[in-house]
């Protein structure tokens, strides 16, 4: 008997044991399923630092540089070699080296034309001699009839008149030669110094040819003037605006590359005026540039500019902006002029404060609302925004540590 009540309240016991288990299942059923996921996707409310930033684009710019250049003496400009844009090069390494084929037959046939023009001179200044040499004996012969000439007319007294007048026309047309030749001794003199001018010209034509030739050749190699990043620049050409490549011809005088001093190299913005009332000298900055996304930058304002100027790169209407000047405070051989840059600048920060993303606030019938999930759906739910800042909102009230928010606009799915 006494077994047999021992079974009978073991069998009470299990019953009861099932009843309860199978009862909390459907309470925990009944409460899962009450309990629904939220439809949009959300985002749980925290206290934290909430850092009042300003964010503007820039771009990278070297205050001072070297231009390198085709050279300016030079005719057909044909480029054999030229660095890679970006290259490290140390002072006097090759950038551009030209084609010098055509500067060199320049060369040698301004030189030939310089010894033929020199031979020349030589020539005329051998016949010039050989002239005055004719010319002075000429001169002394006739020099010599005219004395002779007057020697016989001083016998005059003791001739008849008429051998006394033969005489003086004797002297006289010695006289006569003795003019003419002198006179072809100073106009062959002059005749053969002119025509050595003109040679003399033409040599230093053909000398000056030479050295330009000579100057010309030299600089179909251009080196880099000072250590650096080498930094081609775009210029139009072939029907377009890029960089010169190797086969491509130049004019003289086209600036071909840079070298920026990296250490005048800064960032340049512009600002409007409400933002440049929170900028100060020396207030420190993070830098993210585009084309080095493997590496944060860090600087300081160096110079905020006190005249707003227009920007036309702003489109229409035209803004007026202030002029902004970054210093870096690191070195990088791939920082190039040119590169884009994101700046922020942390112009205040808030201790424990309710934040949120700026997508998980609203504007409702000229509210501003946020969705807080209870469980079961979004209740919206006014909130008051104190600061924004880039993706970021301050909530100053409507809000509380924990609340799950949606950063969907959920009316528009339930």
């Amino acid at each position: 008997m006494q077994k047999l009540r021992e079974l009978r309240i073991g069998k009470k016991t299990l019953v009861v044991a099932v009843v309860v288990v199978a009862a909390s299942a459907a309470v925990f059923a009944v409460v899962h399923y009450s309990r629904k996921a939220p439809s949009v996707p959300t985002f749980q409310v925290k206290r934290g630092e909430f850092l009042d930033a300003l964010q503007f684009r820039g771009q990278l710019k070297a205050m001072k540089s070297v231009t390198i250049t085709a050279p300016s003496n030079a005719g057909d400009l044909q480029i054999l070699k030229i660095a890679t844009d970006g290259t490290q090069v140390k002072k006097g390494d090759t950038v551009v080296e030209f084609d010098p084929s055509k500067t060199e037959q320049d060369l040698a046939r301004d030189q030939s034309t310089l010894k033929s023009s020199q031979a020349e001179i030589e020539q005329v200044r051998a016949e010039g001699r050989l002239n005055e040499e004719v010319d002075t004996t000429a001169a002394m012969k006739a020099k010599y009839d005219v004395d002779l000439a007057r020697l016989d007319a001083s016998k005059s007294e003791v001739v008849s008149r008429i051998e006394g007048a033969e005489a003086n026309l004797k002297v006289a047309d010695a006289q006569q030669g003795l003019h003419e030749a002198e006179e072809k001794l100073k106009s062959d003199t002059a005749i053969d110094q002119a025509t050595i001018e003109g040679k003399k010209h033409a040599s230093r034509k053909a000398d000056f040819d030479a050295q330009r030739a000579e100057t010309a050749l030299t600089a179909m190699t251009l080196r880099a003037p000072s250590d650096g990043t080498i930094s081609l620049l775009s210029i139009w050409h072939n029907g377009g605006e890029s960089t010169f490549k190797a086969g491509e011809r130049a004019w003289p005088g086209t600036p071909i590359a840079e070298l920026p001093d990296a250490a005048s190299m800064r960032v340049a913005a512009r600002v409007d005026e409400t933002e440049r009332g929170r900028l100060a000298v020396a207030q420190p900055v993070t830098l993210q540039l585009d084309a080095i996304a493997d590496r944060q930058f860090s600087g300081r304002v160096e110079r905020i500019g006190t005249i707003a100027t227009s920007d036309f790169s702003s489109g229409w209407p035209i803004p007026r902006n202030f002029d902004l000047e970054i210093g870096i405070d690191q070195a990088d051989p791939r920082l190039k002029p040119g590169m884009t840059v994101q700046i922020t600048v942390i112009v205040g920060r808030v201790p424990d404060a309710i934040t949120i993303p700026a997508q998980a606030s609203f504007l409702k019938s000229g509210r501003t609302v946020a969705y807080v999930w209870n469980g079961s759906a979004f209740q919206e739910r006014v909130i008051q925004i104190e600061r924004r800042s880039r993706d970021r909102i301050l909530v100053s009230s409507g809000l509380k540590q924990d609340d799950l928010v949606a950063l969907q606009d959920p009316t528009g799915k339930e």
